[in-house]
């Protein structure tokens, strides 16, 4: 199994979506390693995506999504919960892939310290929170190199899902943009999120995913 370089996520956030479908994100912390299957992720663009962070320019909390592909991009949510991202196209372009799900592989007995109320292993990283959760990533791993082996954080490349194995549809509880079908989804997979519909504040309720594989 070979780390996913650079190059192969300088690509468009929807591609690099349906190519981070089943890769591993590896995370080594001083409490031991986790290793996840990404099975969910949605894709954001830059200045021509209103549900992006991006959208309005560069800030200080979406700096990272302006530099080079590969890195990881971690933000802060609802006061509460982080989420990761794997920044995708070019240097200066914004782009990133929003990892929202993932099968625990390795170290699923420290994953379920982390998240002790999690009724099964499908449901330890059944969400974007719940995965940098396990994965123990906060605000401190921002920026960091995925494709760099020395990196306590790293990608790797697993076994390729394959097209009629994908599902897809749109993003999940976006104010904007709600339409857009830029998440995919390993069918059958049981670790993968409710969906849930965006749109005004009040409006948001849950409802069957929307698509099968394609």
């Amino acid at each position: 199994m070979r780390l996913i370089s650079r190059d192969e996520l300088a690509v468009d956030p929807v591609d690099a979506a349906r190519f981070l479908l089943g890769a591993h994100l590896e995370a080594d912390s001083p409490e031991g390693r986790v290793r996840a299957r990404i099975v969910e992720v949605e894709a954001y663009r830059g200045g021509d995506d209103p549900a992006s962070h991006c959208y309005r320019g560069r800030t200080p909390r979406n700096e990272v999504m302006f530099g080079p592909a590969g890195h990881l991009y971690v933000y802060f949510v609802y006061g509460m919960h982080f989420c990761a991202n794997v920044v995708a196209l070019t240097d200066g372009v914004p782009g990133a892939v929003l990892l929202r799900a993932a099968e625990i592989i390795e170290g699923v007995d420290l994953a379920r310290v982390r998240r002790p109320n999690a009724r099964s292993d499908a449901e330890l990283a059944k969400g974007p929170a719940r995965l940098t959760g396990v994965l123990g990533l906060d605000r401190a791993h921002n920026g960091l190199n995925l494709t760099d082996p020395s990196s306590p954080v790293r990608l790797l490349l697993g076994e390729r899902v394959p097209p009629e194995g994908v599902c897809v549809g749109p993003r999940v509880g976006v104010a904007v943009a709600v339409d857009i079908p830029w998440r995919f989804w390993v069918d059958g997979s049981k670790s993968v999120s409710a969906y849930r519909l965006g749109g005004k504040r009040g409006q948001v309720r849950d409802v069957p995913t929307i698509s099968g594989p394609r």
